[in-house]
């Protein structure tokens, strides 16, 4: 099939791979613009232009889409597919063409740009993948296919980017025969939709005044981006791996344990390790390096 692609960050990357090792023909991918990120404000462009540069695949990039409907009527295409876009797209785009979502939850649960945070913020136990018609209410559309996914334990944003991306990558594989096929059902969402909302830098604070398991839940969605922290005298420390371990009731939240095994610190109602962080020089260490370079350091702030 001839497919018009919406999408930008690594996720989208991967579904599209998938779309081409299925022997679709991809007419044309619109991704958003480069933006400067990380330190020094450099500019990157999306994983999804880096991948189409390699693969001499026409990219499209556009701040608002729906200024450019007459530009994108020209190309000729069977259908169009978003994969974390990042964008609404209007009724007059909706009438170009047939449209698919690839959306990494279980609708109506978490819709909205950030399913895959969000359900590590809650530190859920379940997640997965639903193919939806587009509709112009978000993520509202009837569904094609829809598949479970456990969360492990061990699972970050980008392990479990990865799995979820995988798994949609063989649902649309599903769903795009049975559109090929003439053989398509939909099914209405069912349930009380959740949403998901926009995360900032903020959102990345850990607060040890609160439980262990929210703190780790933040660091497992939020590690790769914005980034999760906590400060000590005034210094930011990225947080890259932590787990949670047994409590230590002798001590405040806050507190650094005086423990030669490693860096804990005491969250409510349980102790957390820090595993692997960055430190204010930019340098990646594990946790009991940077605790041994500490001095007379007994609280973080």
């Amino acid at each position: 099939m001839k497919i018009l692609f919406l999408g930008s960050p690594n996720f989208a990357k991967i579904v599209l791979q998938g779309l081409i090792d299925d022997g679709h023909e991809i007419v044309a991918v619109i991704c958003q613009p480069d933006r400067p990120a990380s330190r020094g404000h450099q500019i990157h462009m999306p994983a999804v232009k880096e991948f189409c540069i390699e693969k001499n695949i026409t990219v499209l990039q556009y701040e608002k889409v729906n200024e450019h409907i007459d530009e994108i009527k020209k190309l000729n295409f069977d259908l169009f597919i978003t994969a974390a876009f990042g964008q609404i797209l209007s009724k007059d785009f909706l009438e170009i063409s047939f449209g698919v979502n690839v959306h990494p939850s279980l609708l109506p649960k978490l819709r909205g740009a950030t399913p895959i945070q969000t359900a590590l913020l809650k530190n859920s136990s379940i997640t997965g993948v639903t193919i939806q018609k587009i509709v112009y209410e978000v993520d509202a559309g009837d569904i094609i296919e829809q598949e479970t996914l456990p969360i492990e334990a061990e699972d970050d944003y980008l392990s479990l980017e990865f799995k979820l991306a995988k798994l949609s990558n063989k649902l649309l594989s599903k769903a795009l025969k049975k559109i090929k096929d003439k053989e398509l059902d939909f099914r209405p969402q069912i349930g009380q939709p959740s949403y998901t909302k926009i995360i900032n830098k903020e959102d990345g604070r850990l607060d040890f005044n609160k439980p262990g398991i929210d703190n780790l839940g933040i660091i497992r969605a939020l590690f790769h981006n914005p980034g999760a922290y906590f400060t000590i005298n005034g210094q930011r420390i990225k947080v890259l791996k932590a787990r949670l371990v047994s409590d230590n009731i002798l001590y405040a939240p806050k507190d650094i344990l005086k423990d030669k095994n490693g860096f804990m610190i005491k969250c409510k109602d349980s102790v957390i390790e820090i595993l692997q962080l960055i430190g204010p020089s930019g340098k990646i260490m594990n946790g009991k390096a940077f605790l041994n370079g500490l001095r007379n350091v007994t609280r973080v702030d």
